[in-house]
């Protein structure tokens, strides 16, 4: 039961929620590192997923990354 009330209680915390969708998107931009150029893949976009080129979907990545860590450098600077 306590490891149960532990877990809800890091659930809301908006560090670590930022802290794993950093991780999260570190972990899917090595993985499109790692795939050959010419792969397409799919990207989620709200509830559908559409195909696009690894590049558009790198980038797309990159800025959700950078824009979660300076979210994350606002919660730190408080």
């Amino acid at each position: 039961m306590a490891s149960s009330a532990s877990s809800s209680s890091t659930a809301t915390d908006p560090k670590l929620d930022l802290i794993k969708k950093i991780r999260s998107h570190e972990v899917a931009l090595a993985e499109l590192n790692n795939l050959s150029s010419s792969r397409g893949v799919y990207q989620k976009n709200g509830n559908l997923f559409f195909r696009t080129t690894i590049r558009k979907a790198t980038a797309s990545e990159q800025k959700q990354l950078d824009s979660a860590k300076a979210n994350l450098g606002k919660l730190n600077s408080r």
